[in-house]
């Protein structure tokens, strides 16, 4: 199984996966022309195109939008990142998925007022990251100078492979991380969903 192979070899065999989704191969490469501070592609568009290779489903099948996080703490104005949001907009005109661009250093002045509890302030792309719902999800790939991919997966590569989704109770509360995994569960019913820990309670919502 992909999921017991040395770490090195995984990060290969993610490369290779991903690169069959030719969206998002755009994606990347249009983000690395923007150039956003500490940008990653993140969420859903890597994940679940992970799972669309391994169950033998069409690459971007499932996959409602890509996401785009950078982090610039130097501007958290909303004029800002409308700005790098419109830039974004004629970037990835022509593609045929929508992308959704986010200053996650903004995160914690609007959280409160969508999801009505406080978010603490992200220190960086990588803390928001690590922030997602399930533990399976925590990934983020980019395009450094060369061509060189970085990959950030603080929790691995093998529950990602495996098709297990794994709970991350560190921000969003049990109905969200439910929420997801039942909708996830409709489209790839091979998923093998682990259950919220008992007893134990998240900071507030997610919108990711």
């Amino acid at each position: 199984m992909i999921g017991r192979l040395p770490l090195d070899e995984q990060l290969a065999t993610l490369k290779s996966v991903l690169s069959r989704n030719e969206v998002l191969l755009e994606v990347l490469e249009r983000s690395a022309y923007l150039a956003l501070p500490g940008w990653y592609v993140t969420a859903g568009c890597l994940f679940q195109t992970v799972w669309n290779v391994v169950t033998d489903r069409p690459p971007t099948s499932g996959i409602k939008d890509y996401d785009v996080f950078y982090f610039d703490g130097g501007d958290l104005s909303w004029e800002a990142e409308d700005a790098v949001i419109t830039a974004g907009a004629n970037a990835f005109a022509g593609l045929p998925g929508e992308v959704e661009i986010r200053n996650e250093a903004r995160v914690h002045l609007w959280y409160r007022q969508k999801f009505g509890v406080a978010c603490a302030p992200y220190a960086s792309t990588e803390a928001a990251i690590d922030s997602f719902a399930a533990t399976t999800c925590c990934l983020g790939v980019r395009l450094e100078p060369g061509g060189r991919w970085r990959v950030y997966a603080p929790h691995g590569l093998s529950d990602v492979f495996n098709l297990v989704v794994r709970p991350n109770p560190v921000l969003a509360p049990r109905e969200v991380y439910e929420s997801k995994t039942a909708r996830w569960r409709r489209h790839w019913p091979e998923l093998r969903v682990l259950e919220w820990p008992t007893g134990t309670m998240a900071r507030g919502g997610s919108s990711y």
